[in-house]
């Protein structure tokens, strides 16, 4: 089934895409980038959500701040990611 009409990307490429990508493809903008494209009218990003949530199973729910999945450990080390501040202008 098309999802993308803009891209005509299918519900087959996107699962091709997560599985490349594996546990670290979690949005539809980096399934995107895996596929070669970008998001024009937005209106399958959703679909696409939904398809990516089903392909990861349970990892999907799981996932949360503490998962190594959604936040790689530091490089030092440490548990704790490090804290950046964003500079003003």
């Amino acid at each position: 089934m098309i999802v993308c009409s803009c891209n005509v990307l299918s519900d087959h490429d996107v699962r091709n895409a997560v599985k490349a990508g594996g546990p670290d493809t979690r949005h539809a903008k980096q399934v995107y980038g895996c596929l070669g494209c970008s998001a024009e009218c937005g209106r399958c990003a959703r679909t696409i959500k939904a398809i990516i949530d089903e392909a990861l199973g349970p990892c999907a729910k799981a996932c949360c701040a503490g998962c190594p999945h959604s936040h790689p450990p530091a490089a030092n080390g440490d548990a704790e990611p490090a804290n950046f501040a964003l500079a003003a202008y």
